[in-house]
């Protein structure tokens, strides 16, 4: 009698972008192509939380019976996103957009402009989202495929894999494998891995207060600290966190992972 094949165990989420995302890289080095990744993953989640709650505002306007000519100029009125703490994201910003152009030779420059039309309209992100994904050494076809790519993930309440979760997991899992995939000084400069920091807060017990870190890399003392409150029952605003980071774009990708938080 014939055995039957052990299952293949599956790979997580997490592992499956990350081995399409590495065989995108080409010749690029992790330290320019982890913005490149991070920041459409930004870009995905933004956008995502949008319609997210532009299909609850929608709801609601019919609720209150609304006319369906009428609900256009609601469902663009700036202040009922931002009022419920969602990320305004103008028109050729949103994801469907970029996702309808991703095979088009111009998709870096779309992103690109995509980048810049969420920091004019959200004043807490200016400076802060990467760029260049224009320029003449990023494979358009590979970037095109890596937003297909990014396409795949929701990270919305009612995906399969839940809005918080996922985007935290595959945020902080890939920045383990760029630090993980980086060589010389360099070298995990920008990135502590998760248990160490895990471990530091546990230590510390930042149950309320102000929470400092001199070196704060890409922020994840401070997103564990948000989680340390968050699992004893408190709220993520009985801390406030201060921080400096040598390195601007290390700098740069600690406010972007602040902002997912």
């Amino acid at each position: 009698m014939a055995r039957a094949a052990k299952p293949k165990p599956q790979k997580t989420l997490e592992q499956t972008l990350w081995e399409a995302a590495d065989k995108l890289r080409g010749n690029q080095e992790p330290s320019e192509y982890k913005h490149v990744v991070l920041g459409l993953v930004f870009l995905k989640y933004v956008s995502d939380r949008f319609e997210e709650r532009r299909k609850a505002l929608e709801s609601e306007l019919a609720a209150e019976g609304i006319k369906p000519e009428r609900l256009p100029d609601f469902l663009e009125d700036r202040d009922e996103y931002t009022s419920h703490n969602v990320f305004w994201v103008p028109e050729l910003a949103r994801w469907g957009y970029i996702q309808s152009v991703a095979k088009q030779p111009e998709i870096g420059q779309q992103i690109d402009q995509a980048m810049d039309l969420i920091e004019k309209e959200n004043p807490s992100l200016r400076g802060v989202l990467p760029r260049n994904y224009g320029r003449d050494g990023l494979d358009k076809r590979r970037l095109g495929e890596l937003v297909d790519l990014i396409g795949s993930i929701g990270f919305t309440e009612t995906d399969d894999h839940g809005a918080d979760d996922v985007l935290g997991r595959v945020y902080e899992y890939f920045l383990g494998q760029f630090a993980g995939k980086e060589t010389g000084k360099d070298a995990g400069a920008f990135y502590t891995p998760r248990s160490v920091v895990k471990t530091l807060v546990e230590m510390l017990e930042p149950y309320q207060g102000r929470v400092y870190d001199p070196a704060a890399g890409s922020g994840g003392m401070f997103v564990q600290s948000a989680e340390f409150v968050k699992a004893h029952g408190g709220k993520r605003t009985d801390i406030s966190v201060y921080g400096q980071e040598f390195t601007d774009t290390t700098w740069k990708l600690a406010k972007m992972n602040l902002a997912l938080g």
